[in-house]
């Protein structure tokens, strides 16, 4: 890249982070198109609410668990063809929903797509790390991770619509088709040099594997994101079943709900918190941690009022709950990426990635749908809002670990 002409270098990043952003949508939506489904596949296979929940809880262990070995494969081989060949590998999976017939199949195809999208989130966000300074590293994780409330509520509506019109396994042909031809974009990008975008000093702990679990600054933001995602992971699967059993909602009008909710809360609060982590990260080496912690703080309350109370403050309270759970997407990554040095990250993207998951979106829905079975779901909310309670301790904790980076 250095011999290349500057429009072309200064082209390069954003083309790339555009491509690997629709790449990173197309992912969200494969996830979240069951969600809106639901209720379709459980009348299907005449499931109940716990095996529902380990449709998602199995795609989540699978991915969780591919997750480490990413690490090794990125150390030896192109990031550039690991993603490629992994959202080739996902994308003929979702296409298999055609030949789906039970809910064995249906349990088995999804723990493979879980296998194939390891590959992309895992390493995916260290090649857009490594194309532009680190003082814009939180508003550039933000556009990257406009993927997960763009691409989640575009699953929601796109199943909710043709789910509804065409049956619940025609929004996974639409959500497949254009993965390849990202793909194959793919193959096109130049590798970025590792660490190339900043200098940065770093000790043992940022620089190798056993130090990863001596890193507190890893380690704390690690698990405020666990008990973050169990949250937001609970919320995503059951909110749309949610609305329409206790609210009256049909299944389309509560999956387009949920889905402008998450689309538009998603879109603002993910700018939003990589921006104003960005701000203050002169001023605050911790701040990507505090940002995350008020907000998930603020939540509490809120959610509280989603969930317990009818009427007219329902609506407003599931947007502001969603925007303030959403927040802190962006500042979370940033200080994920900031924890360790440029080449231990791929590996510790994927140890987060493992940790997370088993502490968070793996257990959710079936302990959600658990408690449903025996209480109601309304009473099973109760499990993402002491998840948001842990979480913001966690990081208000883990704020004064953060390294103070060199902005220059």
């Amino acid at each position: 890249m250095d011999a290349a002409p500057p429009a072309y270098r200064k082209l390069y990043p954003r083309t790339a982070l555009l491509l690997l952003t629709t790449l990173n949508l197309l992912n969200y939506v494969d996830r979240s198109v069951l969600f809106a489904v639901q209720p379709l596949v459980q009348t299907e296979f005449h499931l109940n609410n716990t095996q529902v929940g380990w449709l998602t809880s199995a795609f989540l262990l699978f991915y969780m668990i591919a997750a480490p070995f990413a690490g090794p494969l990125a150390a030896r081989f192109s990031r550039r063809a690991i993603i490629g060949w992994g959202a080739i590998f996902w994308s003929a999976l979702t296409l298999m929903t055609a030949v789906t017939h039970s809910f064995t199949e249906l349990l088995v195809r999804h723990t493979l797509v879980g296998i194939g999208e390891a590959t992309f989130v895992t390493i995916a966000p260290t090649f857009v790390a490594d194309l532009f300074p680190l003082r814009q590293r939180g508003r550039i994780l933000g556009i990257f991770y406009l993927a997960i409330p763009v691409g989640t509520a575009l699953g929601y509506i796109l199943g909710g619509k043709m789910g509804s019109a065409y049956g619940w396994r025609a929004p996974f042909y639409v959500a497949a088709l254009p993965g390849f031809l990202l793909a194959v974009a793919v193959f096109f990008l130049p590798e970025p040099e590792r660490g190339g975008a900043e200098a940065q000093t770093n000790g043992q702990q940022r620089t190798t594997v056993a130090g990863l679990f001596r890193n507190p600054a890893f380690l704390t933001v690690t698990l405020g994101m666990a008990f973050m995602t169990f949250a937001l992971g609970g919320v995503q699967v059951w909110m749309p079943t949610f609305l329409a059993r206790a609210r009256g909602y049909t299944l389309a009008e509560a999956n387009e709900f949920f889905g402008l909710v998450v689309v538009v809360d998603g879109i603002l609060a993910s700018l939003a918190g990589g921006w104003l982590g960005d701000y203050l990260l002169p001023r605050m080496p911790g701040a990507y941690y505090f940002v995350s912690a008020v907000s998930m703080a603020l939540g509490i309350p809120v959610m509280v009022v989603a969930l317990f109370v009818k009427g007219g403050l329902m609506g407003p309270a599931i947007a502001i709950a969603a925007f303030l759970l959403l927040f802190n997407t962006s500042p979370l990554n940033a200080a994920l990426l900031n924890s360790v040095s440029p080449q231990l990250r791929v590996t510790a993207i994927a140890l987060n990635i493992f940790i997370f998951h088993i502490l968070g979106d793996v257990p959710s829905p079936v302990l959600m749908g658990y408690v449903a079975d025996r209480s109601s779901l309304q009473m099973a909310f109760i499990l993402p809002i002491v998840a948001m309670a842990v979480s913001a301790g966690v990081l208000l904790f883990g704020m004064r670990f953060a390294l103070k980076a060199r902005l220059s």
